[in-house]
């Protein structure tokens, strides 16, 4: 029973809680952004560049068919307009993150603003005073 006593200890700390969750919303989060940039973003830049921009790739050596039509070797594309899909996702949720932690950042510099309580030598007597108090 001790071990299973440490595992729930350990699992019920704030901060491996909290990780869990964080994991849970980026992963959700992740989602929202891909949506967000397939849906939205490639259609639009896709209508300057005449096609769906995750669609666009340089074939570099066509696919191979018999006589029936299928497909006998694929073709070798470089598809770069998933790449650059990724990468406005990536530049989408970097430039969110910065602004939560910039957030925090500037929360966190209020709390020490504020004064933290009685200075050393205040507490110092205090510590006395209820010294002779005993």
């Amino acid at each position: 029973m001790g071990m299973m006593k440490e595992f729930k200890d350990f699992a019920m700390k704030g901060s491996l809680v909290d990780i869990a969750v964080a994991f849970v919303m980026g992963a959700a989060f992740g989602k929202v952004i891909t949506a967000f940039t397939e849906g939205i973003v490639s259609p639009l830049i896709g209508l300057i560049g005449g096609a769906d921009l995750s669609k666009n790739m340089y074939v570099i050596k066509e696919a191979v068919m018999d006589a029936t039509g299928q497909v006998v070797t694929e073709a070798v594309a470089v598809k770069w307009g998933d790449f650059l899909t990724q990468v406005i996702n990536f530049i989408i949720v970097a430039f969110v993150m910065f602004m939560v932690i910039k957030s925090i950042n500037a929360m966190k510099k209020k709390e020490e603003a504020a004064p933290a309580g009685p200075s050393s030598t205040d507490a110092l007597l205090m510590e006395i005073r209820d010294s002779l108090k005993k």
